[in-house]
């Protein structure tokens, strides 16, 4: 079911120079959660999602306008545009991975029957391959550890990339297809603990990027492969849970050079998809304010 926003909460679409530290709002809504913005290949628009749907909004104004996808089940934050610039990837609540057009109409299901939930984050260069998040479910709902998996772009057989008790997430391609980039607990001092990753495309010659004491999430390669922007959860944090006092950080391909650059009550939808401009110079991302100015410990405390 599509997230919502609490009563006097906001979706607030930014888009944020990483070298100048200034922002613009594109949208901001009282009444849609959107989530999860990618750029157009063009430069011109944004693509987010919101109520189960995924919208358009062009950067010279307007509203989204959503994206008819025929009878795609609802959608959840994980889409990533195809390289082709004419159709995009999609997962889906029944726990499949589609490929649909931009302009809308029917998609196509991409993955398997295989007993698993398939939540999307990377395409490769060429667009042949996606690396999606795979996780057994258990007859009583639970779920096991996440783990990197690629298939085929136009549907195969799977292949598996990790398999330890460790969660991984949040994998992405570099732009020269050299790396995955992902979030994993591999190196944890405790639960929950994430850290960021690279890996070969065939999950070899795994490198940790960061080392601290937060918990890092989804990182997002800048299209010239020279700078990862990702979230940072507060120590302590399980998961990648909403409504949370978060930090959209900067660092170098290599884990090097890392700086704050927004500090935003958000975390899951904030940036959960590679949200850099073409030109690498920009990042768009949402964040989720109170009217009352309320923080993280006091929603989580009207929440409870």
């Amino acid at each position: 079911m599509a997230r919502t926003l609490a009563d006097g909460q906001h979706a607030i679409i930014r888009i944020l120079d990483v070298d100048t530290g200034e922002t613009a709002v594109i949208h901001e809504s009282a009444d849609v959660l959107y989530e999860a913005p990618n750029w157009a290949l063009d430069g011109t628009a944004l693509y987010v999602n919101g109520d189960g749907h995924l919208f358009r909004l062009e950067l010279n104004g307007g509203a989204p306008q959503r994206i008819d996808l025929g009878d795609v089940p609802e959608l959840n934050n994980d889409h990533v545009l195809d390289p082709d610039d004419e159709h995009f990837f999609v997962s889906a609540d029944d726990g499949h991975i589609y490929r649909a057009p931009l302009a809308g109409g029917q998609a196509t299901r991409v993955t398997n029957d295989d007993g698993r939930l398939h939540f999307l984050h990377g395409v490769s260069p060429d667009g042949t391959t996606l690396a999606y998040i795979g996780v057994e479910t258990s007859a009583d709902g639970a779920w096991s550890a996440p783990n990197v998996f690629t298939i085929p772009a136009a549907g195969g057989p799977d292949t598996q990339l990790t398999d330890d008790e460790f969660p991984d997430d949040g994998a992405e391609y570099a732009p020269d297809g050299t790396w995955i980039y992902l979030n994993s607990e591999r190196a944890r001092t405790r639960p929950g603990h994430a850290q960021l990753f690279r890996m070969r495309p065939d999950g070899s010659g795994a490198e940790q990027l960061t080392s601290d004491e937060r918990v890092n999430w989804f990182p997002h390669v800048s299209p010239d492969g020279t700078r990862l922007a990702y979230v940072s959860f507060p120590s302590g944090t399980e998961g990648h849970p909403a409504d949370r006092d978060v930090i959209v950080r900067l660092c170098e391909a290599d884990g090097s050079g890392m700086r704050d650059l927004a500090r935003v009550l958000g975390g899951q939808g904030t940036m959960n998809v590679n949200s850099w401009s073409p030109d690498s110079r920009s990042i768009a991302y949402v964040e989720y304010p109170m009217d009352d100015g309320r923080t993280e410990s006091d929603a989580a405390r009207a929440e409870s």
